[in-house]
């Protein structure tokens, strides 16, 4: 089995580094894609760097900011045309603990698409001001209640998807960022008749590095949800 790790950056020099050596360290059979953005911190040339000595890591460099949604796509893509059987989805600021990875192998045996579940098991969050938790919960049950799509976090970014999933959705139709574009890739997956399931992670706010939220993609998740519904409803999902 071929797997493929998806980590877009945007200035995450102080980051990069050590992601990628605790994801090799684990020694699990898994390649590493980052797919940044132009950073203007020098992420791309760390990555370089460590490339040049290990073939287990590649770099697909864009020439601007273009958001996290589209450099997923560009990642699964990617995966898809090198044939990759598992394709995950993780951030480069250490919130996605690396030994999670082969909790999520060992269920994706079983399923299409294992989600990293902040609420499956409580709320299992760290670091975060009231204010952002408040948010992000909230949105996960709005997200339930307009769309029915069954999960308790449909907005987190630490997940592992079966290539049949990446290859029978339209990525050219994906053009959504951040929360939105987690809600609309999970819910095209549960509206195809995948086999969605959520484990328990523990997310830890970033300590390196600036958040990438901001209010234009708090209002866009909040209108993708009835956007899906409608798709759905006249078929055109």
């Amino acid at each position: 089995m071929k797997n493929l790790i998806i980590i877009p950056t945007y200035n995450e020099a102080k980051n990069i580094r050590r992601i990628i050596s605790d994801i090799l360290n684990l020694n699990v059979d898994v390649d590493i894609l980052v797919v940044d953005d132009n950073s203007p911190d020098g992420t791309a040339a760390i990555v370089e760097e460590i490339a040049k000595n290990d073939s287990k890591i590649s770099i697909l460099k864009r020439e601007c900011k273009m958001g996290l949604g589209s450099a997923y796509v560009a990642g699964f893509k990617h995966a898809i045309d090198k044939e990759y059987n598992h394709i995950f989805e993780m951030d480069a600021d250490l919130s996605h603990d690396p030994k999670e990875i082969p909790n999520f192998l060992e269920r994706i045996k079983d399923y299409d698409l294992v989600i990293g579940s902040r609420y499956i098991k409580g709320i299992n969050v760290i670091n975060w001001p009231l204010r952002r938790l408040i948010l992000s919960y909230g949105a996960n049950i709005y997200t339930r209640v307009i769309t029915g799509l069954p999960l308790k976090d449909s907005t987190g970014g630490f997940k592992c998807f079966r290539r049949k999933v990446l290859e029978n959705i339209d990525l050219d139709k994906i053009h959504s960022e951040g929360y939105a574009f987690q809600i609309e890739v999970n819910y095209k997956t549960w509206k195809k008749g995948f086999k969605i399931t959520e484990i328990p992670i523990i997310f830890v706010d970033r300590t390196e590095g600036k958040s990438k939220m901001s209010k234009k993609i708090v209002r866009e998740a909040i209108w993708i949800v009835w956007k899906l519904r409608l798709l759905s409803i006249i078929n055109k999902l």
